[in-house]
């Protein structure tokens, strides 16, 4: 049985209860953004999030254009990253809380000297507050907090598993060497190309969605993205470390 030599760990709804916060804000900006295309399409939150979870804003205007078939310019595009950017940071800093039981397993793999890296597609200003807020940031050195959005040259977006290879490369391991959580088909997609072994985290849907969904992540997880290990609650993260672990 191996060990792993690096925990890496998504953040939005799988560290921080976030991504409905976020999406609040995406949802505003992105109505703004069809009604200046003359598109009679609108979304809520929980609509933006079924189409585009786990993805940075970016990557879903990107997604936008091309499902409501209509182009932005670079300068459009950036605007509108600029924006929501510091709309959603606002938020999270004054609302972000962890997923439950986040803080106890976080200290449990200190103690065992595992060391733990945060790698999110959201842009790293907006990771930051979230696990500020969530007062879980002590867990992470700073350097150690990679984005998609803003540690890569161009940015990127799960499930392109360009942000997981960075991280490895930076952290000094290779991909099959670590461990990762995610909650979302994107997320575990990037985690699956990257040749990193995954563990689903599906609680999250349960406590904002419902068990039907959280089922059915579960499913989708395990059946499509490959995850070696399904977690509905983050005490039930050492059993899974360990199954993982025992194929390393």
């Amino acid at each position: 049985m191996g060990k792993a030599k690096y925990i890496l760990l998504d953040c939005d709804n799988t560290l921080v209860q976030s991504e409905h916060l976020a999406f609040e804000a995406c949802a505003e900006l992105t109505n703004e953004l069809l009604e200046l295309k003359s598109l009679p399409d609108r979304y809520t939150a929980e609509s933006l999030l079924e189409d585009f979870v786990g993805q940075n804003f970016r990557g879903m205007l990107i997604g936008l254009q091309k499902k409501h078939n209509f182009t932005m310019t670079d300068s459009e595009l950036e605007d509108f990253v600029a924006r929501e950017l510091g709309a959603v940071t606002k938020k999270l800093s004054e609302k972000a809380i962890e997923c439950p039981g986040v803080t106890k397993e976080l200290e449990l793999l200190k103690e065992q000297g595992y060391p733990m890296s945060v790698v999110s597609t959201s842009a790293g200003s907006r990771v930051v507050a979230s696990i500020e807020k969530a007062g879980i940031a002590h867990y992470f050195p700073k350097q150690h907090v990679y984005s998609a959005a803003t540690s890569l040259n161009p940015p990127s977006s799960k499930p392109d598993p360009k942000i997981y290879n960075y991280a490895c490369e930076q952290l000094g391991v290779k991909n099959a060497e670590c461990i990762t959580v995610e909650d979302s088909k994107s997320g575990a997609t990037a985690a699956m190309r990257a040749g990193i072994p995954c563990i689903g985290y599906v609680g999250i849907y349960g406590i904002e969605d419902g068990p039907e969904k959280m089922e059915k992540m579960a499913k989708l997880l395990t059946e499509e993205t490959k995850c070696a290990a399904i977690m509905y609650n983050w005490s039930e993260f050492q059993e899974c470390l360990k199954k993982v672990e025992a194929k390393l």
